[in-house]
């Protein structure tokens, strides 16, 4: 065979991918075997593997060779789409909870503000991270509510806290700074890291928390930045981290000069949960939360409470990149808080998940999975041998869309397992037949 181009290789093997040719789960031939067959030199091989796994079309795992990942036929989910199908797909990808009397709700905002003095201001953009109004009311109820103490003055209104993640890094991380992640980690916060360059050093991490000896020894061996962590309701393992924990870990990150970028979007679900981290070590802890799971998420609502010595920089990066939050939600969220209604709905939010998960442990009973008793997900390690994109691709045959590791693992080899969220179907009979399909999936594979 004439020997080719590097980009003619690359294009060659995602065309077959893409057709079906080659399909998800299938290894590819090593390096130097691929070199063989297209005439190219061993280096050349190595960087075709590499854009198509940029691209998405392969992956490669440490010790075991390079796999042709499942690309999405597992379901992007769309309401509207969804809403079209004659089979409804189910969603176990994200977590959009919609509880009776949501919508209502909604309403009766939209028609409280329309006929309110307030409509009138709601046309002008907030001052960056909310008037004092609202900015006060959230400090208030993150101090009442969260454990948050003396956050009043501290706070700032974001549009969810993938938005105030991002301020955070806009504000005090800078390209090329190291940041300490659980070796599982919110995806979301990788996409972030990889837009601001930002290097993410994964530490080991267990069904019950961070390894914290881990953490204080890579802190000792390297300069680390920051720790970004979920400490009250982990996502994806849904552990709580205990209080000695959360002081060591405050203790490791004094002893080291690190920032903490503590994510409590979950929080809400732990009933006596302990100290937030932002409480014990204020001076270097930002705190991050969302409203959006108990209000809507398509109401984008969070707040951010910062170190005092930081608070200039993060206003000044909300004013470089969104300006403010549109006033309407800011309101709408302030008025929630005021009389209870978010209160009352994350209490509701808190029992469905624990009906949720009733259900989940009878289907899954005698399976491997890892979850909370409030949790909104849970966490299936797969059988010893069984691919987690072959599985997936299964799934979406069935019009049931999961999360794969791959979107969490922090290190260049994910474990196979999936995250399956559980609140998004809309019905407890929905969710039972979906897990059903999850059980039967994994099941009908040999090991």
């Amino acid at each position: 065979m004439r020997t080719r181009s590097i980009s003619a290789v690359t294009e060659a093997l995602a065309n077959r991918i893409d057709s079906g040719d080659l399909a998800p789960g299938v290894q590819l031939p090593t390096h130097r075997q691929l070199a063989v067959q297209f005439g190219i030199a061993v280096a050349s091989a190595t960087k075709v593997y590499a854009q198509l796994q940029a691209s998405g079309h392969v992956v490669g795992e440490i010790g075991r060779g390079t796999f042709v990942r499942a690309r999405r036929s597992e379901v992007a989910w769309d309401p509207e789409n969804e809403a079209r199908s004659t089979s409804k797909a189910i969603d176990l990808s994200f977590n959009h909870p919609t509880l009776p009397g949501q919508e209502a709700m909604v309403r009766h905002m939209l028609h409280e503000l329309a006929a309110s003095a307030e409509a009138k201001s709601l046309l002008h953009q907030q001052p960056p991270g909310g008037r004092a109004r609202e900015r006060q009311i959230m400090g208030e109820f993150l101090s009442d509510q969260r454990g948050v103490k003396c956050a009043v003055g501290r706070t700032f209104l974001v549009g969810g806290a993938q938005q105030g993640l991002d301020v955070i890094a806009r504000a005090v991380l800078g390209p090329h700074d190291r940041v300490a992640v659980d070796a599982l980690t919110y995806p979301g916060f990788k996409m972030l890291a990889r837009s601001h360059r930002l290097e993410l050093m994964a530490v080991a991490c267990a069904v019950t928390g961070t390894d914290l000896d881990a953490l204080d020894a890579l802190c000792a061996r390297t300069r680390i930045r920051a720790v970004y962590t979920m400490p009250t309701m982990h996502n994806p393992l849904s552990w709580v981290m205990s209080d000695l924990n959360r002081r060591r870990l405050v203790d490791i990150a004094r002893r080291h000069d690190v920032l903490i970028i503590e994510d409590a979007s979950y929080s809400f679900l732990v009933e006596d949960a302990p100290e937030p981290l932002a409480r014990l070590a204020p001076e270097r802890t930002f705190y991050v939360t969302s409203l959006s799971k108990g209000l809507g998420t398509g109401l984008r609502l969070g707040a951010i409470v910062s170190p005092s010595r930081f608070k200039d920089r993060v206003i000044s990066a909300i004013r470089a990149s969104y300006w403010s939050l549109p006033s309407i939600v800011a309101e709408m969220g302030a008025r929630w808080i005021e009389d209870g209604t978010l209160r009352c709905v994350e209490r509701d939010l808190v029992e469905h998940a624990r009906r949720r998960q009733l259900i989940a442990a009878e289907v899954f009973r005698g399976m491997n999975t890892v979850t909370g008793p409030t949790s909104m997900c849970l966490w299936m390690p797969l059988p010893e041998g069984l691919r987690m994109d072959r599985v997936a691709a299964a799934l979406a045959e069935r019009s049931v869309a999961v999360s794969k590791a791959s979107a969490y693992a922090a290190t260049r080899q994910a474990p196979h397992a999936l995250r399956i969220g559980l609140s998004s179907a809309e019905s407890d009979g929905l969710l039972r037949e979906a897990l059903m399909k999850v059980r039967e999936t994994v099941e009908s594979f040999p090991i």
